[in-house]
């Protein structure tokens, strides 16, 4: 053990040469009893138990229970530990006041679980024969087992002469371990506390996510005080001034929502927030429960969504605590990363895996030895690297630069991890990282303000560099003048973008993030993109970025060996950002999965997440993957059915659950007016409810079910299409979360896949598709309903809507990036496309063409979007089902102030057909499928006029006769 100034005594683990692990005591007058204890019933286990006593010669009488317990000769089949579980930081190398080095040197390769054995500290007391009056500090450890999950406990600080005081901390997945010890009673500092002797509970995921702090309690239930603490390899040794026995809770936090009429059928209107000028703060934790008045059926699962709540208020206790807040804790890309100063730039790394690190560039012409690092408790490397004599920064702006590291792997050169620019070199495959700090002068300077996020959210998805109607790469400045102005013409009012993150496998659509900060380089230079982001708010378009938190890119038979370009094996080990073994590889996706119970690893994301808000203005994110995130078989293999056990067992990731919390606290409280949408496929309950009512806080889900169920339709004939089946995947939502609709996703635009138009059309689009000449049967087929699946997904699918660049004229080619042919073990030769980028754009000429029929196409899909603008039906209250008619293939239904009125038959045109409405009156026609301006035939009189006639027709008050023609949709509304 080592002692620190304050007083505080340290231990550390070392590996005996036997191979058996023993605590060490460096300082003689430390050591005062200690004791091995080999449990009869678990042959297996070694517990070393240790208690040391200062003396006098350090200041006031301290004693240390230091239960230390090793685990020995356990489970090889956890792949799902660390290697090392390095210590939690709070601004490690600010505040060093408490900090320990224990929990960083638990590296011994057969240290594999660890296990804390909460005892009876008066028991302990008596075994150790400590009789006499005495002040302690008790350490509380948590760690993982084979999957298995263990509590910690309670750091607290007592008076001489007190007893042990301190409450039960947390909860267990496992609900149905749960039971009530018996409690003690404590005297500390004048006030007495329940202590809760509760013993370890097994929980099945091995994903948790505690470090070491008092959560206090979750609300009024029984089951809240019932669970046991979990976590993971995340440490935390609290500082001196906060070892304090007795938690003071605010009532009035403790039940503070974010707006308790946030949850209601009226949907709230984001643009109403102004920020301006006022300060930004982020709420404390609510009391979690009012998800079980939206809900009443997530009662029987209270004990889960309860624990739940409690480790996320846990972790913001925590954060509070120990790092100032949520606020500072996502601003580490302020302290990490380079930073210049007045004096020079100091540049810090966490990679407490390597045994030796040095900073090499172009600025010291890659001499390992000229700016060699040094290593802090926390496993930080830092430099500071002094200006040059004539002032200049010692490093030049846009210079090369890497971290050479000696790891455990080997020594490696690697790209900074909070880098944040990335250039790979023409003919190089790694990349190479940047040092970006560009003279005032040439930095992009924001001139227009961020617009409020609009109440109906119509989304353009795009991909910058295949937005180009030429085979190449297109840029940042290309698709700020070209591309922008087209989505604002076509009236969306978002747009959001992908592969924003660098990424060094282009055809990964984005999704294999090798530099989390740092913007792709293939478009352009990080100002470039300000100033499309600037350009898109000038025009009144929020921008969304397709952000990237569930994966991270492996090596793989891809371009880039990313070992060296990214954070997998960053310090040479397997456990650094993610999870080791099976349990952090995605075998489906190649790549590796994060773990969200490290401290750092929460850092890191909860502040590349601010990056992009705070630096580059983006108005908000559409996170990927998250049912990957929310779940430990990461929803491979899986169907989901609604069923409310799926979503609330063993297989739910807790850890993950509290980052999503976590995030889309840090965002709504920092930044009200921004957007986060989730890809979740399954339909987490809870996924879109405010986190301070127990949800986990995203504002809108995207829709997945939808694209699936018209693929499903693709493959039957027309007859055979249910009415009603559409309707309920349609309107299969939980009550009061929003969701995105789409008809069609981007994937289905790759290669092999076939989008909505392909299906529909197939091979004719290629010949049939030119207005001089005739059309077919397939093609009249497809453009019809290709125009009536989308607007009916808009209408009936959710309060926002998105559509994938090109789609919306149908784009006829579908995507291939290009590749070269890839050589595969066995010796099979994929061949691949001559690294062509033909078929890697978007020929949005084709859409405005006025000679071709994909035009009829772009101009409904235009007028549906400036429909919506002016009706605004998709966040209407009000939204009605009066027909679903098998027979008629006729379905009718109210959103807003609008009629929608679809005959899917193929044939059957249906004159004075009667419809109900909800308001009587004289309607009109607001938009036609069959409008000659959209590729129609023309079969419906715009001049008509329709009056409602008195009466009760399907339920509603009044009706009215319209001429339904087969293959339409007609929107009716008002005239007056």
């Amino acid at each position: 053990m080592t002692k620190k100034g304050n007083g505080l005594l340290h231990c550390s683990l070392v590996t005996c040469p036997e191979g058996k692990e023993a605590v060490h005591y460096s300082s003689p007058f430390l050591f005062s009893h200690s004791m091995t204890w080999v449990a009869d019933s678990h042959p297996r286990l070694c517990v070393l138990l240790s208690s040391c006593l200062t003396t006098r010669a350090v200041g006031p009488l301290v004693s240390i229970s230091g239960l230390a317990l090793l685990a020995s000769r356990l489970s090889d089949r956890s792949g799902q530990l660390h290697s090392r579980l390095p210590a939690v930081r709070r601004d490690s190398f600010e505040r060093r006041k408490t900090t320990s080095d224990f929990f960083a040197s638990l590296r011994p390769a057969r240290v594999r679980e660890l296990i804390f054995l909460r005892r009876n500290l008066s028991s302990v007391k008596r075994r150790l024969r400590l009789r006499f009056r005495f002040r302690f500090f008790l350490f509380g450890m948590a760690f993982v087992l084979a999957g298995t999950r263990f509590p910690t406990l309670r750091i607290s600080r007592l008076s001489a002469g007190s007893g042990l005081g301190g409450q039960r901390r947390g909860s267990s997945v496992r609900l149905d371990c749960v039971c009530r010890k018996p409690t003690m009673k404590a005297r500390a500092s004048g006030s007495s506390h329940d202590i809760d002797l509760v013993s370890s509970t097994v929980v099945a995921t091995g994903n948790v996510l505690v470090p070491g702090a008092e959560n206090d309690d979750l609300s009024s239930t029984d089951t809240s005080s019932n669970i046991e603490t979990i976590s993971s390899g995340l440490q935390f040794l609290p500082e001196t001034a906060d070892l304090i026995s007795e938690e003071k809770v605010d009532p009035e936090a403790e039940q503070t929502t974010v707006a308790s009429q946030i949850i209601s059928e009226k949907t709230k209107e984001e643009g109403n927030v102004e920020v301006e000028g006022k300060p930004r703060s982020i709420l404390p934790p609510g009391s979690g429960q009012r998800i079980y008045e939206i809900d009443p059926k997530l009662k029987g699962f209270r004990g889960h969504l309860d624990h739940r709540y409690s480790e996320y208020k846990k972790m913001r206790e925590i954060i509070d605590q120990h790092e100032g807040g949520l606020d500072k804790f996502s601003r580490g890309y302020e302290k990490f990363g380079f930073q210049r100063s007045a004096n020079g730039i100091t540049y810090r790394e966490w990679a407490p895996g390597a045994k030796w690190a040095t900073l090499i560039g172009d600025f010291n012409n890659w001499n390992p030895q000229a700016d060699v690092m040094t290593k802090n408790e926390f496993g930080v490397w830092e430099v500071f690297l002094p200006n040059n004599a004539d002032g200049s920064p010692p490093i030049p702006h846009a210079s090369r630069v890497k971290i050479r590291m000696d790891t455990p792997s080997g020594i490696k050169d690697s790209i900074p991890a909070w880098i944040k620019f990335s250039v790979q070199a023409p003919n190089e495959i790694p990349y190479n990282g940047i040092y970006y700090d560009p003279p005032d002068e040439e930095k992009y300077v924001f001139e227009h303000p961020q617009p409020n996020a609009p109440k109906s959210l119509r989304i353009y998805e795009s991909h910058v560099g295949m937005s180009s109607p030429e085979p190449k790469i297109n840029t940042y400045v290309n698709f700020r003048d070209n591309v922008l102005p087209r989505i604002k013409r076509l009236g969306y009012n978002a747009v959001q973008i992908m592969a924003i993150q660098e990424h060094s496998y282009y055809a990964s659509f984005g999704y294999h993030v090798t530099n989390f900060f740092a913007p792709s380089s293939r478009f352009g230079t990080p100002d470039e993109l300000k100033s499309l982001i600037d350009r898109a708010h000038e025009l009144g378009l929020i921008v969304l970025m397709d952000i990237v938190h569930s994966i991270f890119d492996l090596i793989s038979s891809h371009a880039s060996n990313n070992v060296l370009d990214g954070l997998n094996q960053f310090d040479g080990t397997d456990s650094h950002y993610f999870h080791s073994g099976s349990l952090g590889y995605h075998w489906i996706w190649d790549s590796r999965l994060f773990n969200y119970g490290n401290w750092e690893v929460l850092r890191f994301l909860l502040s590349n997440a601010r990056w992009w808000l705070e630096e580059y203005k983006f108005d908000g994110f559409r996170f990927d993957g998250v049912t990957s995130m929310m779940y430990t078989h990461h929803g491979l293999a899986v169907g989901f059915t609604g069923n409310l056990n799926e979503y609330f067992g063993y297989a739910t990731d807790v850890n993950a659950m509290v980052y999503l919390m976590l995030v889309n606290d840090m965002i709504h409280g920092l930044f009200p007016k921004a957007v986060t949408i989730g890809e979740d496929v399954s339909g987490m309950p809870t996924f879109c409810i405010p986190v301070q009512d127990g949800g986990v806080g995203f504002d809108y889900r995207l829709h997945m079910a939808i694209p699936d169920k018209w693929i499903e339709f693709m493959k039957l004939k027309d007859e055979d299409w249910k009415i009603g089946n559409i309707v309920d995947t349609l309107t299969n939502r939980r009550w009061l979360e929003k969701c995105v609709a789409y008809a069609e996703s981007h994937d289905q635009a790759l290669v092999g896949d076939k989008t909505l138009a392909f299906w529909l059309m197939d091979k004719d689009m290629y010949d049939f598709m030119a207005l001089d000449r005739p059309s077919t049967p397939r093609i009249d087929r497809g453009i019809a309903l290709h125009k009536m699946i989308r607007l009916l997904t808009m209408s009936l699918g959710g309060e926002g809507y998105l559509n994938f660049m090109g789609n919306e004229f149908g784009h006829p080619e579908w995507i291939d990036f290009p590749r070269g042919d890839q050589h595969l073990p066995n010796g099979v030769i994929v061949p691949g496309n001559n690294n062509s980028f033909d078929k890697c754009r978007r020929m949005f000429d084709l859409g405005d063409a006025d000679y071709l029929r994909y035009r009829g196409m772009q101009e409904f899909d235009q007028a549906m979007q400036h429909l919506e603008e002016e009706y605004e039906f998709m966040t209407s209250e009000h939204q009605y089902i009066s027909r679903k008619n098998e027979g008629d293939k006729m379905l009718i239904f109210e959103r807003g102030d609008l009629v929608f009125v679809f005959n899917f038959h193929w044939a059957n045109s249906y004159f004075d057909y009667r419809i109900g409405c909800l308001k009587p009156g004289k309607y009109k026609v607001v938009l036609d499928s069959d409008d000659k301006l959209f590729g129609g035939f023309n079969r419906i009189d715009h001049t008509a006029e329709y009056f409602t006639n008195e009466g009760t027709y399907d339920n509603r008050r009044c009706s009215l006769s319209v001429y339904a023609p087969s293959r339409t949709a007609v929107v009716y509304a008002l005239a007056d």
